[in-house]
């Protein structure tokens, strides 16, 4: 039992970063909207050159990668106690994080017709 609050501590933490990324979800879509339409030079001159990209049948993807690594603060050791328990326990270490974000774009005649976003570190 003395391990779970430091584990409860942080689903509450993770909870309220999942909570702040669906506003920021939108707003990088509402973002990236503005590119579909225009040329793929004012693209790639706004943006820079794409980590990658990929041709086939006339559709092309050009694809920006955004990596970032976050740490989560640990929690400190815990000693607590009652009129009939006594609990104790070490906390949690510092956690890193991997956060990547891919946005494609999709290209046709070289004009930007749409683009999709993948990985944890979209919103």
């Amino acid at each position: 039992m003395s391990r779970r609050l430091p584990s409860l501590v942080a689903l509450g933490v993770a909870g309220l970063a999942l909570a702040g990324c669906v506003n920021g979800l939108a707003q990088r879509q509402a973002e990236l909207t503005r590119w579909v339409g225009q040329p793929e030079t004012e693209l790639v001159s706004a943006m820079g050159a794409p980590s990658r990209s990929y041709e086939t049948n006339g559709i092309k993807v050009l694809t920006y990668e955004d990596n970032r690594v976050d740490i989560i603060p640990g929690s400190p050791a815990y000693q607590g106690y009652g009129p009939y328990w006594w609990a104790s326990g070490y906390g949690l270490p510092p956690q890193a994080v991997n956060l990547r974000c891919d946005t494609n774009f999709t290209i046709v005649g070289g004009v930007v017709k749409g683009f999709s976003l993948r990985g944890n570190a979209c919103g």
